[in-house]
């Protein structure tokens, strides 16, 4: 047997990192980022699956990759990545008052859809248990996907789904969940999701979506197969780690729902990240991480104890989690986080004269 082939892939990309990068100095300038940060784009080149990666610094891009003919700019589908800008949407209608808050119950939102004889429970779920995957009905994702868009109403048949836990219980992934929540987004005012991201995000520079599948009802699928460019992902990864402004200071989504969901609310049952609304919660590197996750590795990160953003996105056709992929995507960011923590300085730092 080949020992080097056994090796598992995240193991053997530190191997072959190590090859290429050498330790940091304390005197390095922050002009030596973006060439380090080269070396480890180009060791990624390893990944089949990769097909951009971009690396931001307060808002200034520090590197970047297009790997085998992929763009920056050509949308690809982000796929659950989407989740997270679901979640966006609903915290601006709160701020705006077209939803009441996390607490509001659902069932009077979606009355029209509801079974004929519904389980008591459902009038029991709230907005924040569909953001947080606690609505304690069975999943719609996985093994139940195409069944359930198969179906000739989505809405219907994800509040038809039986109970499996209670409202507020363990963590359920479901693209139901958040389907519920661009239904109600829609039948509230009048307008659809996308017009809604439109409008909302609108002041957003290089935010874009490019296409968005939709239900059968013309509902915009919430939380799956949306297309976005690269850098589109990176102009909302770059409005969360702003507090919820723009460049220009001009605030889109208000700072206090990007605080409420970043909190743990549940824990994952395939990786033990934490979740909040719409955002896995993880410490890699030794820092405090939020990031976006999307099937095959659409990868939206923010650590915010470094002002860094980095967006990865994949071939969406194969599968992340139970290859060990996913993984390898949290191990290139250890790596990215590894070279800005340690040549990183604040704004207005100087670098001191050699005293000696």
């Amino acid at each position: 047997m080949n020992w080097f082939r056994a090796l598992p892939m995240a193991w053997l990309f530190l191997v072959m990192l190590a090859a290429h990068i050498q330790p940091g100095r304390a005197g390095d300038q922050p002009d030596a980022r973006p060439e380090r940060l080269s070396q480890v784009l180009n060791a990624a080149t390893e990944f089949g699956q990769l097909r951009t990666v971009i690396i931001a610094e307060r808002g200034e891009v520090l590197s970047e990759r297009g790997y085998r003919g992929h763009s920056l700019t050509a949308p690809s589908n982000i796929k659950s990545a989407s989740k997270s800008i679901i979640s966006a949407l609903v915290g601006v209608a709160i701020g705006k008052g077209i939803l009441e808050g996390i607490d509001q119950k659902i069932a009077p939102l979606l009355k029209q859809d509801l079974p004929r004889d519904p389980d008591p429970r459902l009038a029991e779920i709230t907005i924040g248990h569909l953001l947080s995957m606690q609505a304690g009905l069975e999943r719609t994702s996985g093994a139940n996907y195409g069944r359930w868009i198969s179906s000739s109403n989505w809405v219907r048949a994800a509040l038809a789904r039986p109970f499996v836990d209670e409202p507020g219980g363990s963590m359920l992934y479901s693209t139901g969940s958040t389907h519920l929540l661009s239904a109600i987004l829609t039948r509230l005012t009048g307008r659809s999701t996308r017009a809604l991201a439109r409008d909302w995000l609108a002041p957003l520079e290089g935010f874009s979506i490019a296409d968005w599948e939709r239900d059968p009802q013309g509902i915009y699928l919430g939380g799956n197969q949306m297309a976005m460019s690269a850098r589109s992902l990176l102009a909302f990864g770059e409005l969360y780690r702003n507090g919820g402004k723009t460049a220009d200071g001009r605030t889109l989504v208000p700072p206090e729902w990007i605080e409420l969901s970043w909190q743990p609310r549940t824990r994952s049952r395939f990786t033990g990240d934490g979740y909040g609304y719409g955002w896995f919660l993880r410490e890699i590197a030794g820092r405090e991480v939020r990031y976006a996750w999307g099937y095959g590795g659409q990868m939206l990160y923010i650590v915010p104890e470094l002002e860094l953003t980095v967006v990865m996105t994949s071939d969406d056709s194969s599968p992340a989690g139970r290859t060990g992929y996913r993984e390898n995507l949290h191990g290139l960011l250890a790596q990215i986080i590894a070279v800005v923590a340690d040549t990183a300085r604040k704004p207005d730092e100087q670098v001191q004269p050699d005293a000696s």
